[in-house]
């Protein structure tokens, strides 16, 4: 059973986002957080706390199995854009230049591994073949 967590709005551009979304990508859970926490990009400590976030979805999914049993990892990543604020920058002769201030979205999934094993092996098991 995967559990999902989603950030909005983030300040930070979705480019810098992603060279830290790459990083934990289908990495296990408690991998992920000890890179994230190493990490000395600020979207590192934004992307744990989602990835904590989605954990706890998951416990709050899936109450009566153990963590630790669960065997945890993040399925998907995905950092997308979000909306732009638009500002003008002073420039020469009078003139302005655009700056972009970007933001993102941010949304995780995690899994158990035990499970996603056991249903691909029930999968792959031909129930009487006729």
């Amino acid at each position: 059973m995967e559990a999902v967590a989603r950030l909005r709005d983030v300040p930070t551009s979705p480019r810098k986002m992603r060279l830290i979304a790459d990083l934990i990508r289908g990495q296990r859970v408690s991998r992920a957080l000890g890179l994230l926490k190493y990490q000395p990009q600020a979207g590192a400590a934004v992307l744990q706390k989602v990835l904590l976030s989605a954990v706890a979805n998951w416990q709050q999914k899936n109450e009566d199995e153990r963590i630790e049993d669960a065997d945890l990892y993040v399925k998907t990543v995905f950092v997308d854009g979000g909306p732009m604020l638009k500002r003008l920058r002073p420039a020469p002769q009078g003139r302005g230049h655009r700056i972009r201030k970007r933001s993102n979205h941010i949304t995780i999934v995690v899994d158990s591994a035990a499970q996603s094993l056991l249903q691909s092996a029930e999968a792959e098991t031909p129930e009487n073949e006729q």
